[in-house]
């Protein structure tokens, strides 16, 4: 392709004890999308925080309209015009838009004592047009949708004369109708010369929207490739170097009549109605439906996250009280939330209390202490035992991959050796080959008698781990369907079924 933008060759970067990347590179021309593929862990997000000046690299160079540059700092990175949308939206609810966009940089008036607001207002409206954005400058970001919120990171990008834009993920979190905004929008830019690096894990979409993609693995630069021209399977092929496990159904022989978890008439204010179901022991329950169907609310719920109005629960056929997280640890639950980051996980400390925090009363010698040597070596088996990629059961967490995060969540749960596992968007964040593994464990797990909830917004994923599939729409159970039955029309017409 002509009209290179931006060149990174022989980046190398290294941490204590891990070699980042080593001798990778990248390009970017006017006007491309070109997506940046790999595993969690590949080193696709430490390379563009090379480039967007969070990371000084060890070695390599970078080319940026032709000269060669050296970005020291964020700030440097956004002046050249390279902006970065991260996967968790970077804006403060309580200011309006038009502040959000400009802030540290808001005009001001005559004798530069006030801020000017309507001067502030026209100029995010010019460039709202420019980008035939429909917002409202003066809207506060807490009355926006998620997908709203986006626009205005892009328009803030934008706001810097962005001339490289990285998008991470920038999908995770919309609806389909949604996803076809961005991506006109994504169109526009590309017509206007903007180049811009997208970063996802939904094939579906790197196929509808990129040109080009630059496959990483370990650190390494594999392959660039045309979008158009490459199979999705070679594309999965280059990712992960071996074999993905594959897309078998769950064993049904494991799943028995014993049903180990019923809810009945579940109810919580408008959000849940008569919620009934049971989970059998050995048994992968799926959970399908829209956004806002009801499904994290039900596992918020049984887990005692979320106070109910009415209803009961039943562990082992005993009724249980479940007012509290506690209460349902205390009865052999586990709850591995969509948000793992906020509710599962305590990013800032290492990989073995992680694992520990659960069952940490297990782990006091007789006067109160924790028995460390007991921790590192419990760590250290399920470290091997799920294949944690780690340097050590002592590196932080939020060192580590995706994929090995929510690892370390089954790990916590495991150690406290829960009979049932709920697991809401298990794989959400995670690359294709993660989420192999963990489709791997769960079925494992199902195996050793465990039972799972899964809840999880993509139905392939749905259909290829359930042995039975509950409906939900608008806070009802529309329908139930078993292994034989299931489809992803059968699911569709149960999720878009209202029941007044």
């Amino acid at each position: 392709m002509s009209n290179v933008l931006l060149k990174m060759e022989g980046i190398s970067k290294s941490f204590p004890g891990v070699k980042a990347l080593s001798d990778v590179k990248f390009e970017l021309c006017s006007g491309e999308v070109h997506s940046l593929l790999g595993e969690n862990g590949a080193g696709k997000s430490t390379l563009m925080k090379v480039l967007t000046g969070i990371y000084q690299k060890d070695e390599g160079r970078i080319i940026y309209q032709g000269k060669e540059v050296e970005i020291t700092d964020t700030k440097m990175a956004q002046n050249l015009g390279i902006s970065i949308i991260h996967q968790e939206l970077n804006l403060m609810p309580d200011l309006t838009v038009a502040q959000n966009i400009f802030i540290g940089r808001e005009p001001r008036s005559k004798f530069k004592l006030f801020l000017d607001e309507n001067e502030l207002n026209r100029k995010t409206q010019e460039l709202f047009d420019q980008l035939n954005l429909n917002l409202d400058p003066r809207a506060f970001i807490s009355d926006l949708t998620v997908a709203k919120q986006q626009m205005v990171e892009i328009a803030k990008a934008l706001s810097f004369n962005a001339k490289v834009l990285i998008m991470d993920e920038p999908t995770a979190a919309l609806t389909d109708s949604e996803i076809e905004t961005l991506f006109e929008i994504i169109n526009r830019l590309r017509s206007n010369g903007v180049g811009i690096v997208y970063i996802s894990h939904r094939m579906d979409e790197l196929k509808r929207i990129t040109d080009r993609i630059t496959v990483m693995r370990d650190g390494t630069y594999i392959d660039t490739v045309i979008t158009k021209e490459v199979p999705i399977d070679k594309i999965i092929s280059l990712m992960v170097g071996r074999q993905i496990y594959g897309t078998s159904k769950p064993v049904i022989e494991n799943v028995t009549d014993e049903v180990v978890l019923e809810v009945k008439n579940l109810n919580r204010g408008k959000v849940l109605k008569d919620i009934n179901f049971n989970l059998k022991k050995g048994e992968i329950l799926g959970f399908a439906g829209l956004m806002g169907a009801g499904r994290t609310e039900v596992a918020r719920a049984v887990f005692g996250a979320d106070r109910i109005d009415s209803g009961e629960i039943f562990i082992n056929g005993e009724k249980v009280q479940i007012k509290s997280p506690n209460d349902a640890v205390e009865n052999g639950i586990g709850y591995l939330s969509e948000d793992r980051k906020r509710f599962g996980l305590m990013v800032d400390m290492d990989v073995k209390t992680n694992i520990a925090i659960s069952s940490i009363k297990e782990f006091l010698n007789p006067i109160g202490w924790a028995n460390d040597d007991k921790i590192s070596e419990v760590s250290k088996e399920m470290v091997e035992k799920l294949g944690v990629k780690t340097p050590s059961i002592n590196q932080l967490l939020k060192n580590l991959s995706g994929g090995n995060q929510q690892k370390v969540v089954i790990a916590k749960w495991l150690t406290r050796d829960c009979d049932v596992l709920i697991f809401d968007e298990p794989t959400r964040g995670i690359d294709v080959g993660a989420k192999g593994e963990i489709y791997k464990l769960l079925n494992e797990l199902a195996q050793q008698g465990k039972s799972i909830i899964m809840i999880s917004s993509e139905l392939p994923e749905i259909l290829r781990m359930s042995h039975r599939v509950i409906v939900m729409c608008e806070g009802r159970i529309t329908g139930e369907l078993s292994y034989e039955n299931a489809s992803q029309e059968a699911i569709m017409s149960y999720a878009t079924k209202r029941i007044s």
